[in-house]
């Protein structure tokens, strides 16, 4: 099974759904990846910081299958920002990843307290230029931030990776990218724990329609227009998280599902004008 493709502001095609790699590391994680892999994702989403940039990487070249079916996802540490720091980590995480080019590189954070996060967009921007990047965006930034970078270089993103679930619905962000021809990707799309997972609505509408409450929540996230990145150490669920296009919620029941959201519902400290990345 693979996920269908969408159409990105540059013309590239993203799948629907993609395998998130936070946490998945090492010889297991290796095994985690080949299977998703061998399911059907074509979509794999790493990061610098998540230490897993190796194993994705060897888990395309054990697959067998062309590099070409691939879109793999990486993003730009905080600490890189520098433009001269940023081209040399892009080439970095080639290296590490024992590939020619990332289909999307994504600044992983904001930082406007660094107020650095424009030099870094030009550094993607001269990447995507040499062929080292095919697609370019960005992750948790916000429209003032967006339209920064949009001004300074011309060049929109692609996709905003952002944080997404029933509990934090995001509708002002989703327009905001939608209004700027972006992408909208949801980090954490079932919420981190499983809280959401148990909500009356959520278990409900499973039950109508012969689907768990993951897939529920999956399938709200693509109606909305949005790509959701779960991540699964599980093959079961790795399978599961895919099975969610054949079948439809009426936007009744979308909207029932944006009702959980709660004004506390973003995951602690993780809000973009004020978190400061590790390093």
């Amino acid at each position: 099974m693979k996920a269908p493709l969408i159409t990105l502001n540059d013309g590239h095609h993203l799948p629907a759904v993609g395998l998130g790699t936070y946490q998945i590391r090492g010889g297991e994680g290796l095994d985690q990846v080949l299977t998703a892999i061998q399911d059907g994702y074509r979509l794999l989403d790493t990061s610098t910081n998540y230490d897993s940039e190796g194993i994705v990487g060897e888990a395309i070249r054990r697959s067998g299958i062309p590099r070409s079916e691939f879109f793999v996802t990486t993003k730009l540490p905080g600490k890189y920002h520098h433009y001269e720091d940023a081209l040399m980590m892009i080439q970095e995480s080639l290296f590490r990843m024992g590939l020619e080019y990332f289909d999307l590189y994504l600044i992983h954070w904001p930082l406007p307290k660094r107020k650095l996060y424009v030099e870094a967009w030009q550094a993607l921007v001269t990447a995507k230029k040499l062929g080292l990047i095919r697609s370019i965006g960005v992750s948790n930034f916000e429209p003032e931030h967006l339209d920064k970078i949009i001004e300074a270089t011309g060049v929109t993103p692609a996709v905003n990776q952002i944080e997404l679930h029933p509990y934090w619905v995001q509708e002002r962000m989703v327009k905001a990218n939608q209004e700027r021809g972006i992408i909208s990707e949801a980090w954490s799309p079932l919420g981190r724990g499983s809280d959401a997972l148990k909500e009356s609505v959520i278990t409900e509408l499973a039950e109508k329609y012969g689907k768990n409450p993951a897939q529920i929540i999956l399938r709200w996230h693509v109606q909305r227009g949005v790509v959701p990145i779960p991540k699964s150490r599980n093959l079961q669920h790795q399978r599961e998280n895919l099975a969610i296009f054949d079948f439809e919620l009426s936007q009744t029941e979308i909207e029932r599902i944006n009702l959980l959201e709660k004004a506390d519902g973003r995951i602690e400290g993780q809000d973009p004008n004020e978190y400061e990345e590790f390093d």
